[in-house]
């Protein structure tokens, strides 16, 4: 990377640096929440490790005063952009009361939160995408300039729900964007024997969009594409698919072994491109990060996650009776 890409991009130092503090974030949480995982305090994780750059380049290039979005449930750095807490992301990985997003109902990674603007996830993979294509056609009903985005896996893009949702958002030409963040397998499938095209952004074309397909590992060059379909939406010129190809650093979820279908030299050589190392050198080239101020940034950040942890850990669970509350109508 240039060391001057992001100043090209209208980004200041500060907001580079706060990128890359969320980018750390996340990744700190996701590693403490797999610890606690294997020692038996929450029940699952799945990760975000490796698609951090492609989450909050994103985020950062979105208005996140009134903008919505629709993540899908590795989204963790793009929660964390949008006003999400350790501590409630917490909360929900302990099914505790408190959790913002379900009040421990559903399973971590179903982010909602409706004062962030976060649309609630459901389970069935991909039934976000015309949720968020509803919130982009309000917008233009509306005339308002706030966009929609929405994010899932490549396998997902292979779901009924993603064409009826693009082919809906092109035909109306709505202010809505849509990632796919390729992480090249879909649970244990790998790319090539999920989709035929020599990329999901080729797609584009058959929903009239324009479709554009990224390093994901590079938060400038994913910031740099989000701020451009986000300035085609306010200006009226429709939607748009961007595909963020990266890393998934982990197994599928801290239910998957994926020792079965992955060589182990593939994971070895993405922690190559991790960009949680390529963006803090980046940083270290451009004179913004020095090794003192990385150490300092990773101290506070092990507070945050420590206090956090421990936050969660001592709340309340959910009384028992409260399961059958919102499930049906109740007498005010």
């Amino acid at each position: 990377m240039s060391a001057i890409r992001h100043r090209e991009l209208e980004l200041s130092d500060d907001k580079v640096l706060e990128m890359f503090k969320t980018m750390l974030l996340a990744r700190k949480l996701d590693e403490r929440m797999w610890l606690l995982n294997r020692s038996g305090k929450i029940p699952f994780v799945i990760s975000c490790q490796g698609q951090e750059a492609a989450q909050v380049g994103a985020a950062f290039a979105l208005d996140r005063e009134i903008d919505y979005i629709a993540p899908y449930y590795r989204d963790m750095g793009i929660v964390l952009a949008f006003g999400m807490t350790t501590k409630e992301l917490m909360l929900s990985a302990f099914a505790k009361a408190d959790d913002p997003n379900s009040g421990g109902r559903q399973m971590p990674g179903h982010f909602g939160q409706k004062k962030n603007r976060i649309l609630s996830g459901s389970s069935p993979v991909t039934t976000q995408v015309p949720h968020a294509v509803g919130v982009a056609l309000a917008a233009k009903m509306e005339k308002k300039d706030f966009v929609s985005f929405v994010t899932l896996g490549e396998g997902s893009s292979n779901q009924g729900d993603f064409h009826e949702g693009l082919n809906f958002a092109g035909v109306h030409k709505l202010p809505v964007i849509t990632m796919v963040e390729n992480n090249k397998y879909a649970i244990s499938v790998p790319y090539e024997r999920q989709v035929a095209s020599k990329n999901v952004a080729d797609r584009a074309q058959g929903y009239g969009m324009p479709g554009i397909t990224v390093d994901g590992n590079d938060p400038l060059a994913v910031y740099a594409a989000v701020k451009e379909a986000r300035n085609r939406a306010v200006a009226g010129e429709g939607p748009s698919l961007i595909e963020a190809i990266t890393d998934r650093l982990t197994a599928h979820s801290s239910d998957d072994d994926d020792r079965t279908y992955r060589e182990k030299g593939e994971v070895e050589e993405a922690r190559k491109k991790d960009s949680i190392i390529t963006f803090a050198s980046y940083l270290k080239e451009a004179g913004i990060l020095t090794d003192e101020k990385e150490l300092e940034m990773n101290e506070e950040i092990k507070e945050i996650v420590n206090e956090a942890t421990d936050f969660a850990e001592n709340a309340a669970y959910a009384d028992p009776e409260h399961a059958l509350k919102y499930v049906y109508e109740e007498e005010e």
